[in-house]
């Protein structure tokens, strides 16, 4: 596999990785209590270079690209909304039900760019093979 190759193929990892964490907060943005008791928190996923920013500036201008690759999984920093229900089960002594303050609008828009940048990957990809494809029948007609 070329560099190129490698290149896209961990870009897609990466944003399929991002894609499923962005489904998994809209389908828990109302999710009052998880296995372990606590509201639902909002993912991100952190996604970087695979080598370490010392060995990042220790490399040549000419070195190989270097593949991504997600570096976590985290809860977002942010807070929680609090809704009256007296009736949900999940409702504490004072009435209120703590979820996830997660923008619908804002998760849509990062799926959308995150599909995109998948798109791009799989655009690269496609455009490599043909090269590697073209360059094959250019030596077997020379």
């Amino acid at each position: 596999m070329s560099d190129a190759m490698a290149i896209s193929r961990s870009g897609l990892d990466v944003e399929w990785q991002r894609l499923q964490v962005i489904a998994q907060n809209l389908a828990n943005m109302n999710t009052s209590r998880t296995a372990s008791g606590d509201p639902y928190r909002a993912m991100r996923v952190v996604s970087g270079p695979d080598i370490s920013f010392a060995d990042a500036l220790a490399r040549r201008d000419d070195a190989a690209p270097v593949p991504v690759k997600v570096l976590d999984v985290e809860a977002m920093p942010g807070g929680m909304r609090r809704i009256y229900d007296p009736t949900d089960p999940s409702a504490g002594a004072d009435g209120f039900v703590t979820t996830p303050n997660i923008d619908q609008a804002a998760e849509m828009t990062l799926m959308i760019r995150a599909s995109r940048a998948y798109e791009a990957n799989l655009s690269a990809l496609a455009i490599e093979r043909q090269m590697f494809s073209r360059a094959l029948d250019l030596g077997r007609s020379a």
